[in-house]
């Protein structure tokens, strides 16, 4: 086994490991997204015909990878109808003209309004010497599968499970997101019951069956997700603590509502339009950078400017009314949180960090981007701020007309925040 490690400004980290057996290769590369902690895969066979399941919409990253290693994307899937991120299976398939293979469990309330083939349980896709075996693994999502991808020339390799948000490192897939995101009143519990099932079916597999989830740490689809990329049956089985409760349904249901985190407010939008019909995005548009003329007339228009300049700058000089969202690893799930969908925007940003910023938005359907500045030294009417030490804080809370408002998650502030005057505030 040969792993290449790879560094890519499309891609943050990824890997590809050539598993040889009778002179039969197959590729399994892991393309990870770290700004919304969400893994794809490219699977090829030995002779360079590709399956991508679970692809990020900005799709180019998967393009260049099979040109520059002379791949064929013959077909595109996904795990589950996702809410955490647009999905980019349909513009992938319609770039490449490959098959489009998606869920056709869960029931009506779960099929895709648009053209694809359906794959149902137990169903196998034949790529060359590769194959993924189709099994039906509901809970997180009702229409959720797994994959199990072999090399079928090769008997003594491990079978490689493509988990999506089903099993991860360290934890299982929340079932209470079509409650908490899509407003479906008790369904937690019903996709509790359903995981449960599910989790004790898995078990009967092979125990070195890799595990090779869709998320790691930081992503809001579990609550104890682990940063390591991948793991074994046996290992989850012997300490992922969901596991420990496949004996109990009622014990395993409490477990495993307790405690998730909040949802962010922008995957009911999400969970809606990665099954419908939709525009479909196949390049990365360019966007204008606004001269001062511009930016002042789109400000005149409501249309909402972000800032996502590190914090020591805005302090400096910031537009009035802007919504300052510091461009980092959580950029698109904050913005995903706080804007509206129908807002146009307007990005202030370094210049190099621009086409980053605009990546992160599009993973979340985000596409109404006006235009952006990168210098606002020039415009009139900034506004300045200081930035004041805990110290300071601490010296302000004995001001009587000083209040403090923590406007974290309603999870990061149960996890320990600064009382106030025997009182406690919270807006999130």
């Amino acid at each position: 086994m040969i792993m290449k490690f790879i560094k890519s400004s499309l891609f943050v980290l990824s890997f590809v490991t050539y598993v040889q057996g009778f002179s039969q290769k197959m590729t399994f590369e892991r393309i990870y997204d770290e700004t919304l902690s969400q893994a794809s895969y490219i699977i090829a066979n030995d002779k360079n015909e590709a399956i991508i399941i679970d692809p990020k919409r900005d799709i180019d990253t998967y393009l260049e990878y099979a040109k520059e290693n002379g791949l064929t994307i013959k077909y595109v899937t996904e795990t589950h109808i996702h809410a955490d991120y647009l999905s980019g299976a349909p513009e992938l398939a319609k770039a490449t003209q490959a098959d489009l293979l998606l869920s056709n469990e869960g029931g009506p309330d779960w099929q895709y309004a648009f053209d694809h083939q359906p794959l149902k349980d137990q169903q196998i896709i034949q790529l060359g010497n590769v194959e993924l075996k189709v099994i039906h693994t509901p809970g997180h999502t009702p229409e959720s599968l797994t994959f199990l991808v072999k090399n079928t020339k090769d008997q003594t390799a491990p079978t490689k499970a493509i988990t999506g948000d089903f099993i991860f490192v360290g934890d299982v897939g929340r079932p209470d997101l079509l409650e908490k995101a899509a407003g479906q009143k008790g369904s937690q519990f019903e996709g509790a019951y359903q995981l449960f099932t599910s989790l004790n079916q898995f078990i009967k597999l092979p125990k070195n069956t890799e595990i090779w989830p869709g998320h790691g740490a930081g992503s809001f689809c579990g609550k104890s997700l682990s940063n390591i990329p991948q793991s074994t049956l046996e290992q989850e089985m012997a300490t992922s603590p969901a596991f420990q409760y496949l004996n109990d349904k009622d014990a395993f249901t409490k477990f495993i509502l307790d405690g998730q985190p909040e949802p962010p407010k922008y995957f009911a939008v999400m969970k809606q339009w990665n099954k419908s019909v939709r525009p479909l995005l196949i390049e990365i548009p360019k966007i204008q950078n606004l001269s001062t003329v511009e930016l002042e007339n789109a400000i005149k228009n409501n249309v909402l400017v972000i800032d996502a300049r590190k914090k020591e700058e805005v302090a400096k000089g910031f537009i009035p009314g802007s919504l300052h969202i510091e461009g980092g690893k959580s950029f698109a799930t904050f913005v995903g949180s706080l804007v509206d969908y129908n807002n146009q925007i307007v990005l202030v940003g370094n210049e190099d960090q621009i086409e980053n910023l605009q990546r992160k938005l599009i993973r979340i359907g985000m596409d109404n981007i006006y235009g952006y500045i990168s210098d606002v030294k020039e415009l009139n009417g900034l506004k300045t701020s200081n930035i004041i030490t805990a110290k300071e804080v601490q010296q302000l809370m004995k001001v009587k007309n000083v209040q403090l408002v923590d406007v974290r998650t309603a999870t990061e502030y149960a996890s320990g925040h600064i009382g106030y005057a025997n009182k406690k505030f919270s807006i999130s």
